[in-house]
């Protein structure tokens, strides 16, 4: 039922006041530095003033989004299928089904897919200075 679940997210839809747009249609980009990683822009900071945005990512088997951080968000990262790794300063934490992480603005993580690949939900909320 877990690798379903994903599947209900990338066909499902997305509801917005009185906007309705299918999550199908939207593309899968591959990510522009890291091979293997994928993105589905759900929301764009463009479509809300830079405030928000959210994208399922697909991390292939064994691929991984390297060593970075988001200086002007938090990042919170819902896992929906796979497992894998995030591994911050404070350590590594495990990514399964279920696992909720916030990171700070400014933290440095990397995120390392397991050998099923790792599906997740990320969100990221403006921060001001």
């Amino acid at each position: 039922m877990a690798a379903n679940l994903f599947e209900h997210f990338e066909n499902g839809n997305l509801n917005a006041g009185a906007q309705r747009k299918s999550i199908a249609s939207m593309p899968w980009n591959a990510h522009k530095e890291f091979p293997g990683v994928f993105l589905k822009n759900v929301v764009t900071g463009e479509e809300t003033g830079g405030l928000f945005s959210c994208h399922l990512v697909r991390i292939e088997a064994g691929a991984k989004i390297g060593l970075h951080s988001h200086p002007a968000s938090i990042e919170l990262h819902e896992v929906i299928a796979g497992s894998g790794v995030c591994i911050t300063d404070d350590g590594e934490i495990p990514y399964a089904p279920g696992c909720v992480t916030v990171l700070a603005s400014k933290a440095q993580h990397e995120v390392r897919a397991g050998a099923e690949g790792l599906c997740l939900f990320a969100k990221f909320v403006s921060v001001t200075s």
